[in-house]
């Protein structure tokens, strides 16, 4: 059940680990939880990229594989562990244990801000916006 929830819920490879955290909390298997962390590369959004890209034959092709393969490494995940009697038996799972705190990590996000500002200020007075529309345009209009 792992990889179709994560098909139909939209979650990017951030955000769905604390999305399974919540499905382990709610009761479902670790080999489902480990198949859904998997199936990020099988949302909608993707699907449809491939199916843009390489067409409906390929994509079902990655959707069928993808999902065979995700099902698979749960369940042998969920009998691996098992065996060793190492599947977690604690679900009270909290996703957030503190509140916003002013630490070394605030200091470097908000460095990197500023660095990153700086950078698209660079961009933008150096002309990259006249070259991101040169790149736009067909190979052959710009041979003239």
């Amino acid at each position: 059940m792992g990889p179709l929830v994560a098909i139909v819920s939209f979650v990017c490879s951030v955000g769905n680990v604390p999305l399974a955290a919540v499905l382990w909390r709610g009761g479902i298997s670790f080999g489902g939880v480990v198949s859904f962390i998997f199936a990020d590369l099988i949302i909608l959004p993707i699907l449809d990229i491939y199916r843009k890209y390489y067409g409906w034959k390929v994509m079902g092709y990655i959707l069928i594989t993808f999902y065979v393969t995700m099902a698979a490494a749960g369940y042998v995940v969920e009998l691996l562990f098992a065996a060793l009697g190492i599947i977690p038996q604690n679900r009270n799972v909290v996703a957030f244990t503190s509140g916003v705190q002013w630490d070394y990590t605030t200091v470097l996000n908000i460095v990197f801000l500023v660095l990153a500002a700086v950078l698209v200020l660079r961009f933008i007075r150096t002309g990259g916006i006249s070259m991101l529309k040169m790149m736009n345009r067909p190979a052959h209009e710009m041979e003239h």
